[in-house]
């Protein structure tokens, strides 16, 4: 381990996350009842320009009105290169702020960006006389924020969490694809023919994994949690729980929901089974015993375990904890 210790962000449940426009009101009330962890309301993309400025007093007033227990709330504003942000952080946060746990930063390019809002967000708090301060999470999805994730991901104290936003990125690189997410037959790698020169296998690879891996170690190494965005065919269950397996196997602890149907497949990829908390549990006890024993590893159902594999069962049954507590 470095002498440099890294400091968790506030932790909270992250499996689900419910996108809800700011400009359909009539979405809030079952957005409430429903079980994600975590709901971001959107001024962003999901909002026409016309309609900007009541979909920021809709959320405002959802705030403060809905009974939202049970959730982590997020409010996504517009992009610094828009008119649209300073009034979305100030009004948001001067009339809301108190039942406000995260903004969501889109399009976040360099660290200065983060610098920017932060800045506002503390004047807004300091005025108001706020105790809590609110968080932050960021959606990186371009390249810009892609090249930058390092010194993004550590520019701000109130940073919790890293989106990977699939549909802007792809633009961003000009990726040749207009899915939001999901897998791609052009991404493949293609057998070498047999001796009898018969047919060639294709396998499909993912085409984002490398930008998923790189925003989880970024967001590991400042301790943030890495969420998994949009995967944009609703319609296709096994493909976004397919996509949603992918994220978590790499380190993703959640994934975005653009339809309420995502909700439990999300929250049911990033659940440890019983099965895996069992077996976490025994790896606890067994690594205790040897420990007890003076031994640094043991075998356990014929595999070797050592202190690292008391650190990833332990990852688990804290995991299930929050779960439980829920």
């Amino acid at each position: 381990m470095s002498f440099h210790l890294v400091e968790q962000a506030t932790p909270r449940l992250h499996r689900s996350e419910l996108a809800v426009p700011g400009s359909q009101p009539k979405l809030f009330e079952k957005a409430a009842a429903s079980d994600a962890d975590v709901i971001f309301l959107d001024l962003e993309d999901a909002v026409a320009p016309d309609d900007k400025e009541q979909a920021r007093k809709n959320v405002i007033e959802a705030l403060n009105d809905i009974d939202w227990s049970g959730h982590t709330m997020t409010v996504r504003i517009n992009g610094l290169d828009t008119h649209y942000m300073y009034r979305d952080v100030i009004d948001v946060v001067e009339q809301a702020g108190r039942n406000l746990d995260l903004i969501m930063i889109p399009k976040v390019g360099t660290a200065s960006d983060v610098y920017a809002v932060d800045m506002l967000v503390t004047q807004v708090e300091d005025a108001m006389g706020y105790d809590k301060r609110i968080g932050f999470s960021h959606i990186i999805e371009t390249a810009l924020g892609m090249a930058n994730i390092h010194e993004i991901a550590g520019a701000s104290p109130r940073n919790e969490a890293l989106h990977f936003g699939v549909a802007d990125y792809a633009a961003s690189t000009k990726a040749r694809t207009t899915n939001i997410g999901g897998v791609n037959p052009n991404y493949a790698v293609l057998t070498d023919a047999g001796e009898d020169g018969g047919e060639r296998d294709t396998h499909w690879g993912d085409m984002w994994h490398y930008a998923i891996a790189r925003m989880v170690v970024a967001a590991r190494a400042h301790g943030l949690r890495p969420i998994d965005g949009p995967f944009g065919d609703f319609s296709d269950a096994d493909g976004y729980r397919a996509a949603a397996f992918r994220a978590a196997t790499l380190g993703c602890e959640g994934k975005w929901a653009i339809h309420p149907s995502q909700i439990a497949m999300a929250n049911e990829v990033n659940s440890p089974s019983e099965a895996e908390v069992t077996k976490a549990k025994r790896i606890i006890e067994a690594m205790a015993e040897a420990i007890k024993a003076g031994q640094g590893a043991v075998s356990l159902d014929g595999r070797l375990i050592d202190i690292a594999s008391i650190k990833q069962a332990e990852v688990m049954v804290k995991k299930a904890e929050q779960i439980k507590a829920k």
